[in-house]
């Protein structure tokens, strides 16, 4: 049997005793369930969130102080004005309430800022022509819609009237082809699913090496076992538990749909990518190899680790690492013609995002065999200084022909 396949049989040893070990024990219940956590806590901090905006949103007005002659128009013109807007969130225009005016209307429009029973963000007062708009610090958005307000209802007393004079009839398109902007969107979260998904999974790798160093099990299989074929197996099976996680996600996810109303559905329509059926395959290779390299990172980060302090010291700038090179991704994605894309693409530690972003952007196939390649073989340079580093780091030897020679000479 050759040097390689036995290596190779030594590594898939240590990666089903991994992979069994992480897999059947309790705690992978809850690792298979953090997802639900996470998703629970954040619609609960969210939902207070809204609880606290939609509380001070339901009592923001924006007021216009004008006569009794003019409210109608004001009312009419703030009905049709309000469809360019959407009815909830923060692009959401306040209500409009409209004021008698009093004799001075200047002091009344700044007596309306001290009012406890609403929030006004902006007062307009004064003739139409010539309209003068009091507005808080940061309603300067209400301030230009009640002076667009005051242009619109102008504009329909002149033209006769504020009575709609068009009856649109509007029909959904279905595009032949998936549109610039949807592709521009499965970019982004191809790119932000590649990110969290390794920022996630990829540091279990650094508790399982730096546990089974401090047990002495580590020593022991570098005994028997060549360190690469240790360090691969490792990241094999850690890279099965991770692919069961998001296998039983996947799954999730991909029936989702079904149990959404067609109408929603339909909205992903203009979402995919350029090079088509393959990029789910893409994907995952890109997925493997971001995974492969950011764990052997980690791998040798848990073996020159001896206690818990040290892998949080350690793994911190790793992680921080790890949201530069995604802003670096992103920001190389969003500008695909530049000498950053391609920066963004050869990087190795960005190059699996970056990859992954152009294969929603662009067609061609053939760079995305070179960078897999290219990938796959700083992966097995990162796994081979990670395992040379704990040798002499750790072990306090050298290379195995070194010793074997030393030996032989003895």
């Amino acid at each position: 049997m050759s040097n390689f396949a036995r290596g190779t049989r030594q590594a898939l040893t240590i990666a089903r005793r991994d992979f069994v070990a992480t897999v059947f024990a309790p705690t992978f219940l809850l690792f298979l369930l953090t997802p639900v956590f996470m998703i629970g806590l954040g619609i609960a901090g969210g939902y207070s969130a809204a609880s606290v905006s939609s509380g001070g949103a339901e009592k923001a007005v924006i007021v216009a102080i004008a006569p009794a002659d003019r409210a109608a128009p004001l009312i009419a013109v703030d009905t049709q004005m309000r469809l360019l807007f959407p009815p909830h969130g923060e692009n959401a225009r306040p209500a409009l309430r409209i004021e008698v005016p009093e004799r001075d209307m200047a002091a009344q429009a700044r007596s309306l800022f001290a009012r406890g029973d609403m929030d006004v963000q902006a007062v307009l007062y004064g003739p139409l022509e010539h309209p003068q708009i009091l507005r808080g610090a940061l309603a300067s958005g209400e301030a230009t819609y009640l002076a667009q307000l005051a242009e619109q209802t102008l504009r329909a007393e002149k033209a006769g009237g504020t009575t709609q004079l068009s009856d649109a009839e509007i029909t959904v398109f279905a595009r032949d082809q998936t549109s610039s902007g949807g592709r521009r969107q499965v970019a982004y979260f191809a790119s932000l699913g590649l990110f969290l998904m390794t920022l996630m999974l990829s540091g279990q790798a650094v508790g399982a090496m730096a546990e089974e160093r401090s047990n002495k099990v580590i020593e022991v299989l570098a005994a028997a076992v060549p360190l690469e074929s240790v360090f691969f197996g490792k990241l094999l099976g850690a890279f099965g538990s991770a692919v069961l996680f998001i296998g039983f996600w996947g799954a999730l996810l991909l029936n989702l749909p079904r149990l959404m109303p067609p109408d929603a559905t339909s909205r992903f329509a203009e979402f995919g990518a350029a090079v088509g059926p393959v990029f789910p395959l893409l994907f995952v290779a890109y997925f493997t190899m971001a995974y492969m390299l950011l764990s052997a990172v980690f791998l040798g980060i848990g073996a020159l680790a001896s206690t818990q302090r040290e892998i949080q010291l350690l793994s911190f700038p790793i992680t921080i690492l790890q949201f530069a090179v995604f802003g670096f991704a992103t920001f190389g994605a969003a500008r695909p013609d530049s000498w950053i894309a391609t920066a963004t693409q050869i990087f190795p530690l960005s190059s699996p995002i970056a990859m992954a972003a152009r294969a929603a952007y662009s067609p061609e196939l053939w760079p995305h065999a070179l960078a897999l390649g290219w990938q796959a073989l700083w992966v097995a340079i990162t796994v081979t200084i990670a395992a040379r580093m704990f040798r002499r780091g750790v072990l306090k030897s050298g290379s195995p022909r070194r010793r074997a020679k030393k030996t032989a000479s003895a």
